[in-house]
């Protein structure tokens, strides 16, 4: 499957993500309804779109110029390739 073009499948895709994740949040919350709970669940998102951001945007800005983000599975592969070589 090749990369998406279309800007309206892009702002779908979009759209849909951020449906799924409203969803989610709100029926975890609804299934154990707690500050401790929505806390959790706060920072837990927060830390992965931090993880995101760092996969794809400090690596190869700031510690491999050379490495060139294509998803997060080949971020994984580099990262691994990394850990063996050092």
């Amino acid at each position: 499957m090749g990369d998406i073009k279309s800007a309206k499948l892009l702002w779908l895709k979009g759209a849909l993500l951020l449906l799924i994740g409203i969803v989610s949040c709100a029926l975890l919350l609804w299934e154990a309804p707690s500050l401790r709970v929505a806390f959790l669940l706060a920072l837990a998102v927060w830390a992965f779109c931090r993880a995101y951001y760092f996969a794809f945007y400090v690596v190869e800005h700031y510690a491999d110029p050379s490495y060139r983000f294509s998803g997060l599975i080949s971020f994984l592969r580099y990262a691994c390739r990394r850990r063996t070589r050092s």
